[in-house]
């Protein structure tokens, strides 16, 4: 496994790279309120790629390369991180342009429709051994010697959220949960109320957040 890694991160790099050119490339306008939802997700917009290019044609992410899955996320949580992105208060060299090329109106188009999807699965895979157990734990139980609270205390049981600020944390790509709780530790992302997560990613190991991200994307989601 550890030999793909490399592959994994050039790839993930080089499709940002053309991202970013092809925005820059676009001529600048705002990505109005006419504009449906479901037409930026599939085709884009002035300034816009389309959401389908990274996150899948049905809202289901892509593991290997980090991008989380938007189906079935809460609306006013997808609302949050957009306008977050825009505010520059969440930092993604592929988001921040994007976010800034869309108005308050397609915004909402845009979380609602997502909202509205069934949660696509991300492929399921086995936790091997002391990383599921570890993972499990942690999702389940905490680790209180730490002062480190379950996931699920707030994120709901088996990490089916609890809208509107508490998302849903099963079947995310583990790459990406782990980018997140790494970014939350070392400031990178901020945009938590009350330093909420920053206070957990910050008493978090590398080994642990990597079997605890690990660990939710090996959970089901539940259709809608």
């Amino acid at each position: 496994m550890e030999s793909e890694r490399p592959f994994v991160i050039n790839a993930r790099h080089i499709l940002r790279l053309i991202i970013v050119w092809w925005l820059a490339s676009t001529p600048y306008a705002s990505a109005g309120e006419a504009t449906s939802g479901r037409d930026l997700a599939s085709k884009g917009g002035p300034g816009v790629t389309p959401c389908a290019q990274c996150h899948g044609a049905k809202g289901e992410g892509q593991a290997a390369a980090g991008f989380p899955r938007l189906a079935g996320l809460p609306r006013h949580y997808l609302a949050k991180q957009l306008k977050d992105f825009r505010a520059g208060q969440r930092k993604s060299p592929v988001m921040e342009p994007i976010s800034k090329a869309l108005d308050a109106p397609a915004v909402d188009s845009l979380a609602a429709f997502y909202a509205g999807l069934d949660a696509a699965p991300v492929p399921v895979t086995e936790v091997p051994g002391a990383d599921g157990v570890l993972g499990g734990r942690l999702a389940q139980k905490g680790n209180w010697d730490k002062n480190v609270p379950a996931c699920f205390a707030c994120h709901g049981v088996n990490g089916s959220g609890v809208p509107p600020h508490f998302p849903p944390i099963a079947n995310q790509p583990a790459t990406y949960t782990a980018k997140q709780l790494r970014d939350w530790k070392s400031g990178e992302r901020a945009n938590d109320p009350n330093a909420l997560m920053k206070s957990v990613a910050d008493r978090l190991s590398d080994a642990e957040i990597d079997s605890v991200a690990a660990y939710l994307q090996s959970l089901r989601t539940s259709a809608k």
